[in-house]
């Protein structure tokens, strides 16, 4: 799919593919989808997770196939037949097997509910309603990190980072994945970071940063010295809020650090045409720490 010819960054909207896994309706940002295509290729392995298919052949390029009804509904699927979406995010490509395509919608992101259960272990990060229908928006990352843990954002990933008291400097993050606000605040504690306020969408995030501003004015930063966002979250999307910040008079001085599985070499412009101060993928948490503390100096903190 050519993402190059998609919506303008930053406008609160999002395009969405809908797909159906037995008779159920879900959703994927299509900023993640590669390509969909059908694969007949598949190589099966030995002695793997029972979600793992196998690998397909795609362009002369190897993705593990991954089988989505298995991961939701723990019941394998017919693979006869490999109608594929085909995906890219937290710098790896992998493919999931799906039953049928129904179409790419634009919505607004504040049509995106968040669901009931907020809890660490859901798949569904989101609810839309859509032509009298429900759509579930999946966790991709959620699903692939609880298959291979190496591909998310672990303690693991910042042990060369030295601790040093960084108590004093106040940190926003939103992020609308419990898991990995409790990966990042896990992590950045081991970092001496203990001063952090995190929301679980952008809007909670941009309400509290006007707010400051509005008891503060000049000296909001006072009360916060960095924002770190992800880009997909309901309500409000990260490139939408970094963009509302850095229009802002004043709170545009605020340093923001996109941290998103979907930074990509092809998608890396979104966040530059919004003002990012800098962009990450989530699997490097220990940059980050290196991030913070680059911009924390440089505004003498």
């Amino acid at each position: 799919m050519n993402n190059g010819i998609l919506l303008e960054t930053g406008t609160g909207e999002v395009e969405i593919l809908e797909f159906i896994v037995n008779n159920k309706h879900y959703a994927i940002n299509v900023i993640k989808v590669k390509e969909v295509l059908d694969a007949d290729n598949l190589t099966r392995l030995p002695q793997t997770h029972p979600a793992i298919a196998g690998l397909i052949l795609c362009r002369n390029e190897i993705i593990t196939l991954l089988d989505l009804q298995y991961v939701l509904e723990n019941k394998k699927q017919d693979l006869s037949i490999c109608k594929t979406i085909i995906c890219e995010f937290n710098k790896i490509k992998v493919a999931f097997k799906i039953d049928n395509i129904v179409g790419v919608h634009r919505i607004k992101w504040d049509q995106i509910t968040k669901p009931d259960d907020l809890s660490t272990n859901s798949l569904v990060i989101g609810n839309i309603i859509l032509n009298n229908k429900i759509l579930l928006l999946l966790d991709f990352e959620k699903i692939v990190t609880d298959i291979n843990p190496s591909t998310g954002i672990s303690e693991d990933r910042i042990v060369e980072i030295e601790y040093k008291d960084r108590s004093h400097i106040k940190i926003v993050l939103a992020d609308d994945s419990a898991l990995i606000r409790k990966l990042l605040l896990d992590t950045l504690h081991k970092a001496g970071f203990k001063n952090l306020t995190m929301f679980n969408d952008g809007k909670q995030a941009l309400d509290y940063l006007n707010n400051l501003f509005e008891n503060k004015k000049e000296n909001f930063m006072d009360d916060v010295q960095l924002l770190i966002t992800d880009i997909e979250m309901p309500q409000m999307d990260g490139h939408t809020l970094t963009r509302k910040v850095k229009e802002h008079p004043v709170l545009k001085r605020l340093p923001v650090i996109i941290f998103s599985s979907l930074i990509t070499d092809n998608l890396r412009h979104k966040g530059d045409s919004v003002g990012a101060d800098a962009q990450l993928s989530k699997p490097e948490v220990g940059d980050l720490v290196n991030l913070i503390d680059k911009y924390i100096a440089e505004n003498n903190y």
